[in-house]
Formats: C-alpha cells, structure tokens, sequence
C-alpha cells in the first residue's frame, strides 16, 4: 500500500500543475522517507517498468534512510542490503545517470557507515565485483568501468559532504587512504591503456581530484601524475589533465616531500615546447593550461624548492618559463589570458626569498634582482596600450577585462618597489628621459604612457619623497605632447599620485598645476584631471594662495558650463573647499560668495518654478555642490596649523564664511521645502548640505542650531525620513551638552520621537531605515547626553514599545541598532527613573521577545546581568542558585527554551544550533 501511495504522490508532485496538490504530496513524501517502511518501498520504486524520474526518488530514498535513518535499519539485513545495493548500481550501469549517480552516493554512505569495523575490505571488495562483473552482468564492459568510476568519485565526497563527527572522519580518511594504492593502480592501468576510450579516462581524471581530497601524499602519487602529464598530448584530454595536475601539485602536503617535488619540475619544464607552439598558433586554451601547471607548482612550492640551494638551477628555470607566460606575446585579454595568472607567483617569490636567512637571502638576491627588473619591463611591455585602430575594435568588456588587469599590474609593480627600491625609479626616469629626449628614434605614446603608468603605480602608495628623480620626472611631464586620451588620463593620475611630494616642494606646482588646469575643460579627462584637482588642492592647500585665482576662475568656468558629470563637479567643489579654507581670512568670505552666489542664483530662479521631474535634479544637484563645498570647508584645520606656526591664541570663528552663506540661504531653503516636503531625494540633499557643513564646522554652526531645529520639525512632521534623524543625531553629539541649546533640540527631540511613535502605531514595516535611525538616535542621546530623557513630555514607555517591535524586523542593521539602544537603556536604568521603572515594569517582554526572534543567547545573558531582568530571567526558565552563577548553564537554558518555542527541539536543526 505504501508503494502505490508513493506512486501516487510522486505522480502528482511531477506532473499536476496545482502547486497545492505539489506541496502537500511532496510534504507526504518527505514524511515516507523518513518512515521504517521506506527500508522496502524503496527497491519497488527502482524496477526496470518505472520512469526514470521514479526511480531516482527511490534511490535518493536509499541514500536518505542509510546516511539519516542508518538506526532504523532491521538487525540482521545489512548484508541483504549490500548485495542489493550493489546489484542495482550494475543494473543502471548503463543509465540513467542521474540514477545511477544517487544509487552510487548511496552505496558510499554505506561504506562509511561500516568501514572499517564491519567491512574493512569495502574498497577492494567493490573493485572486484565491478570488475569482474559480479551482480552488474547485463552491462558492458565500458558501462561497468564507468559505474565503477562513478563510486570511487562519489566515496570521498560523500566523506566531505556528510554530517560526521570529526574524530570519525579522520577514522574514516585513513582507511579510506590505506586503499589508495590498489585504487592508483586501477587508474594508472586505465589511463595507460591505449584502447581505454577517453569518456574512461575522463571519469578517472576526475575520481583522481575527487581521492586527493583525503590527503593522498605527492610519493603515493608520482606514476599516476606522469600518466597525467603524458595525456597533455591528447586534445580531448588536455583540459581535464590540467585539472589534475594542478589538484595533485596543489597539495600543500606536498612540501614534505621534497624529492617528490624535484622530480616534477623537469616535467613541468618539458611542456615548453609544447607552450610556445601553442603560443605561436594563437592556441589560448593550450597556453593557458600550461601556465596555470607551472604557476601552480611555483606558486604554493616557492619556499619548499627554493630551500633546495644545490639543485637552484632547476627552479631558476621554472621562474624563467613563468616570465614566458607573464610575457605571453599580444594583448590581454584579446589576445592571451595567461599571464594574469602569473602575478601572485612574483608575489610570493619575493616575499619567500626576502624570508630566508641572510645568507641564502643574498645569494637569491643577487640571482633574481636582475629577474625583478626584467619582470617591470615585461609588466610595463604588458600594461601598454595596442594601437588606436586596434583598441578601437574591443569590445566594452574587454576594455573594463584591461582596466583591471592594469590594476593588477600596478599593484604588482608597488610590491616589486619594495624589493628593488630608488634604482627602479631611477631605471623609469632614464626610460623616459630618453623617449622623450631622442629625436632620432620617434616614440609611441603607448611607450610613454606605460613608463608614467608605472611611476603613478609606485607613487601612488609609496613614499618618494626621498627619490632624487621627482624633480626630473616634473621637469618631463610638461614636455609631453598629450594628443592622446589614455596619454592624458595617465599624466594627471602620476601629478595626482605627487600630490603630497608637491606639497613639500611647492616651487614645482607652478610646473605641473597648468597642466592640470588645461585639462580640466576636456569632459573625456574628466575623472583623472579632477581627481588630480582635488589631491593638490587637499594636500597643498596652504601652498596655493598664489593660483587661487587661477584655480578658482577655471573652476567656476567648468562648472557653469556643464562639462563634468555630477560626480566629478561634487570633486571639483571638494577642492574649492580645501583651497578656500586654506586663504588669508580677509580674502576668504569674497571668493567664498563669488564662488557660491550664482549657484544660489540659479537656486533661487527653480524654487521659484512650480516643482516638476525636469527641476527637481537641478536642486538636488546645487545643493550636492553646496553640500560638498562644505564638507572641506574646514577652518578649524587652518587654525590648527596656525597654532603650529605661530602658538598664539586664535580667534574663535564667531562669522565663519560657511555660517554666512548658509543664514543668506536659509530662507531659500525653506521656500524649496515648502514645496519639496514629500520628496525624498530633496529633503535628502537639503540634510546632506547642513550634515556636511555640521561635520566641518563642530561648534561654529551655533548661530544656525534653532533654525534648523525648526526646519527639521517641519521637514520629519511632513514626510519622515531617516536623513532628517540622522542630522538630528549630529545635532544631539555636537551641542547636546551646550546649555544655550538644550531647549531647541529637547523640542526636536520631543517632536521627532512623538512623530516616530506614531509611525509605529499605523505600520512602521515599510520604514526599517527611520526605524534604525530613530534607535540610532536614542543611543546618541542616552550617550551624549541622558539628561534629556528627564523631560516629562518624553514618552520613554512608547520608546521601549517602540524597540520591542523594532526586534520584529529581518534587517540585521536594525536589529543591531534595537540590541544597543536596549544596552544604553539597561546601562542608565539607575540614573534615570523613568528607565528603571518601564525595565522593572516589562522586563520581562524584552526577554520574551529576545526569544521568540532566536536571537542570540550571549545577548540575553549580557542583559540579564540587570537586577530586574536578571530575576525575570530565573523566573522565567525556574532556576537554581546554583544554575545562576554559571554562564555557559545559562546559555544552555537559553537555547533549550528558544528551540522548545519554535518547536524545534530534537531536530537536526537543533543538534547544529
């Protein structure tokens, strides 16, 4: 009767179309697998006269009742249940596969469950009888290979994929080792036989892969990995052969085995041939995979063969055959894929070599010094760009596949500088210097720009300050003729990547500074001439005073022309306000409003227009600009160094320019409000130009305190958004201990949590960013400044409530939020009544609560430490003295509880919980 239920129920879960009739059948048959019966039904489901799809429920029954359900095994049928399971393995030797596949998984598991104790000869036994053909006689010689095949792949992996204790997993990888022997031999025998078919020998590549995960030892397998290699001959083969070698070679077992290792370096050696025919007819696949065999054996050996000093000869080799791939002729990734592969081998060359003792350190040193220089002009060869007719034809992703792969060079070329130091920038200098000085020998710009695309890569994180040669390479870069984009681009990233040397010679920026500026009027140098922008004027600030106007003139220029994208003019406004910021006082606020007036003009002209999609983005833009003009608009900085200068007392900033412009602006912002209240993407920017300038300028923004405080109220009132609370908790950090202040932000604070608390009460689901702001918010005031959970018209109780549901929401930001605004809460529960009484009052909720949302059993222990809650938690799980004082009892009791109220208690959830 269960059969033909089964029947029944897989008919419907594979072929009705009511998702219903589907989900309660496949309930069912969940519940049958897991069924006594399920031992016998089992075999009815897998006759010859079921459809495929059948009989693979049925074998996947076997492998459920032997890996899940092993103790529901009848006493007295395991050896009927080895012979049967064998014999349906022979009989679907021919297929289907997918059957096939899961009877294979399910005879594994049953090797693991009896090996070794009840059969220690399992491996061996099961070669026989596939071999010989025992139980498998309907099928043909190739079909029962390839069963064979299929088992020993699935063995191993059925070890890494089950839930087995660790000690008996080591139990079972040993005597699964202690057969390697028999079972190499059957794959060498295969491999080497010259009538095996190649599907054979395929499978046997990949059962190879699949044993070495049980930790074969390199010695053990040096015949077989000779097979491997001579199958490199062999197309159909080739790239499954790669996949093994560079399995076995990969072993980091392998380094106790020394001479094991040694042997294979002339056979990685004896694939040059091969790899430079490859590379000669353009065969990318051919050359790819002997790379990766030769990077493999460098890569993870480095240490191991270069400890052999008497046999160095024989990995100098190896390091000159991976320079071949790294210098692969043609471009990447159109024309060669293999020598990206290289670049972490060089990596660990060096950082091996530089790990050594002193004495094997210098000889290696004096070997491969040369090799590393040999190495930047192959990388530099590789980074340059192909004719412009060529890059012309690549496609997009080919161009971002280049982009990359220079990134990568670049940060390999940084690494190399730390091996080779000064001399390698010296060797770039003269590069250069003679490409652009020989008039007799004309160069490309793909040679001029790959010498500076490695000087930008070394400066860009290395300090130069100390290279004689930053001068000269100044000195050059006006000297080149950049008619090219990528020319260009490279010139003002290497002048950005000085930014900080120029900062400590600040005679040389009258060199390179109009360079920069020429290019800020072209929209295709728009990234890296800003970018260059915006690092001098960052770094040299307090240097710029004479090309201020210079710099500010081409600025405005750009900007009003619209030639950079939004981005770009944020970075340009950026530097603005680390220049401004750096002038004398006097000529500050002038340049300040000259800069920003016809921005508010054009401001003012929009907010006068009834609002619509076309002017919406403009607003948003002119208050991005104002936003980031501000966030580098940092006066206190140049007071600072003031100090430094001249240790006098400063002034405090009581009319600082950024608070003048914004009192000038305000009411403008209120107008664009006022009409702009429900949308976000507005009310967004507005938050962002006060946050930024709150940022930049700490206690100077005093003057502007309760007008924004008032605008906030208006703008959360009206619509709430998390970027209104979140300024507001800037607000609460910075003047939240300032008396003159406590009144306006206490009314905030009263307002935006009474708006808050009724989100709450209508659905606050489709806010998890308010809501993790608002818990955000409250731990800023508990921290900052608790005194304002004294006021009587802040309701604490509904803030509790509030984090109660707040624990409700799948948003791990907003959980942790709600997890700390409860550790502020129970931190002040002494401090502030109102705290202690709503903790004594429902203490008890927040435990519950913690519980049903399994949240994590540390928590609740590190808040029960709460006198109240700490008595509400023994309550609640009724225990002992005894049981209070010990932890890991207590996270014991914890879990038991959470998985008993979701009902998961003796599940395998439970057991992985």
């Amino acid at each position: 009767p269960l059969t033909s239920s089964s029947l029944k129920a897989l008919q419907q879960l594979y072929y009705d179309p009511d998702m219903d009739k589907k989900n309660v059948a496949q309930k069912w048959l969940t519940q049958a697998q897991a069924s006594p019966q399920a031992w016998h039904f089992c075999w009815a489901l897998l006759q010859p006269d079921k459809v495929p799809e059948i009989q693979f429920f049925g074998a996947s029954t076997l492998h459920a009742k032997i890996s899940r359900h092993w103790s529901d095994l009848p006493p007295g049928q395991l050896d009927s249940l080895r012979s049967q399971l064998i014999a349906q393995v022979g009989q679907f030797a021919s297929g289907p596969k997918m059957v096939l596949t899961r009877l294979c998984v399910a005879l594994a598991s049953l090797v693991l469950h009896v090996l070794p104790e009840t059969w220690p000869t399992a491996v061996p036994d099961l070669l026989c009888a596939f071999q010989t053909g025992e139980g498998v006689t309907e099928a043909d010689g190739q079909a029962r290979c390839l069963a064979l095949l299929e088992l020993l792949a699935v063995l191993p992996e059925e070890l890494q994929s089950s839930r087995i204790p660790a000690s008996r997993r080591s139990q079972l990888r040993s005597a699964l080792a202690v057969d390697w022997s028999s079972v190499c031999s059957l794959f060498q025998q295969l491999l080497q036989r010259p009538d095996a078919p190649c599907p054979v020998r395929e499978r046997v590549l990949r059962c190879v892969s699949s044993w070495l995960t049980l930790g074969i030892a390199l010695k053990d397998s040096e015949g077989l990995l000779e097979s491997c290699f001579a199958l490199l001959k062999e197309s159909e083969l080739f790239d499954t052969a790669v996949e093994t070698i560079v399995s076995i070679i990969s072993q980091p077992d392998c380094q106790r085995f020394a001479d094991s290792l040694l042997k294979v370096v002339p056979q990685v050696l004896g694939l040059q041939e091969q790899l430079k025919k490859a590379v000669q007819d353009g065969d990318m696949e051919t050359s790819h995979g002997i790379c990766r065999i030769a990077v493999a054996l460098g890569e993870t050996h480095c240490r191991t063969l270069l400890e052999q000093v008497d046999r160095w000869q024989g990995f100098q080799a190896l390091v000159s055959m991976i320079m071949s791939c790294t210098g692969t002729p043609g471009h990447y990734p159109v024309d060669e894929t293999s020598s990206s592969l290289t670049l972490t081998f060089w990596y660990t060359l060096q950082d091996d070599i530089t790990s050594l003792d002193v004495e094997r350190q210098t000889l290696y040193l004096q070997i491969y010094r040369p090799v590393y220089f040999q190495l930047v002009d192959v990388l530099l060869q590789k980074a340059s760009f192909p004719r412009d007719e060529d890059y012309a034809t690549w496609s997009a992703d080919d161009k971002e596949q280049f982009r990359t792969y220079r990134v990568d060079i670049s940060d390999t070329l940084m690494y190399v500088y730390e091996l080779l130091g000064p001399e390698l920038l010296r060797n770039l200098y003269d590069k250069l210097g003679t490409l652009l000085t020989d008039t007799t020998h004309p160069s490309s710009w793909q040679d001029i720009e790959a010498l500076l695309f490695g000087f930008q890569s070394i400066a860009e994180t290395v300090d130069v300050s100390y290279s004689d040669v930053i001068p000269g390479l100044i000195g050059l870069i006006p000297l080149i003729t950049a008619n090219n984009v990528q020319l260009a681009e490279t010139i003002m990233f290497t002048i950005g990547s000085l930014a900080e040397w120029l900062a400590d010679h600040s005679l040389m920026l009258a060199s390179v500074l109009p360079v920069v500026l020429h290019g800020l009027s072209n929209p295709e140098l728009s990234v890296a001439c800003v970018s260059a922008l915006k690092r001098i004027c960052r770094e040299c600030r307090h240097d710029l005073h004479l090309h201020a106007s210079d710099i500010m003139a081409v600025s405005q220029a750009v900007l009003v022309k619209d030639i950079h994208k939004s981005p770009q003019c944020m970075w340009i406004m950026q530097a603005l306000g680390f220049l401004l910021s750096a002038l004398p006082s006097d000529e500050i606020l002038g340049k300040l409003l000259s800069l920003v007036t016809p921005h508010i003009q054009q401001l003012e002209k929009l907010a006068n227009e009834p609002p619509s999609s076309a002017n919406k983005l403009p607003i948003v833009h002119i208050l991005g600009l104002l936003a980031n003009l501000f966030s580098t608009f940092d006066l206190n900085k140049q007071s600072e160094r003031l100090e430094v200068m001249r240790p006098v007392q400063t002034p405090p900033h009581n009319n600082n320019p950024v608070v003048v412009v914004l009192q000038q602006a305000f009411p403008l912002i209120q107008i664009i409000l006022n009409k702009w209240l429900n949308e976000p993407e507005v009310v967004e920017a507005v938050c962002a130009a006060f946050e930024k300038s709150l940022k930049t300028l700490l206690h100077d923004f005093a003057p502007l305190v309760t007008q924004l405080c008032e605008l906030i109220g208006q703008m959360f009132g009206a619509y709430p958004q998390a970027s209104a609370l979140d300024l507001t908790r800037q607000l609460v950090h910075i003047f939240g201990c300032e008396k003159d202040l406590f009144s306006p932000i206490t009314a905030l604070l009263e307002l935006i949590t009474n708006i808050t608390i009724s989100i709450f009460q209508l659905g606050s689901r489709d806010h998890p960013d308010v809501v993790e702001s608002f818990m955000q918010l409250h731990i800023q005031v508990l921290r900052r400044k608790s005194d304002l959970y004294l006021s009587d018209r802040l309701d604490i109780k509904a803030v509790f409530y509030c984090g109660i549901l707040s624990f409700k929401f799948p948003e791990t930001p907003t959980l942790k939020a709600t997890c700390l605004l409860f550790t502020e809460l129970i931190s002040h529960c002494e401090d502030i009544p109102v705290v202690r009484e709503v903790l004594q009052e429902d203490g008890k909720l927040l435990l519950q609560t913690l519980l049903e949302v399994r949240y994590l059993c540390m928590y609740i222990v590190s808040v029960s430490k709460h006198s109240a809650l700490y008595k509400h938690l023994f309550r609640l799980f009724n225990c002992s003295h005894r049981e209070q004082v010990s932890k890991r009892r207590m996270k014991d009791i914890v879990k038991e509880f959470a998985l008993l109220s979701r009902g998961l208690q003796g599940t395998e959830y439970a057991a992985s919980y």
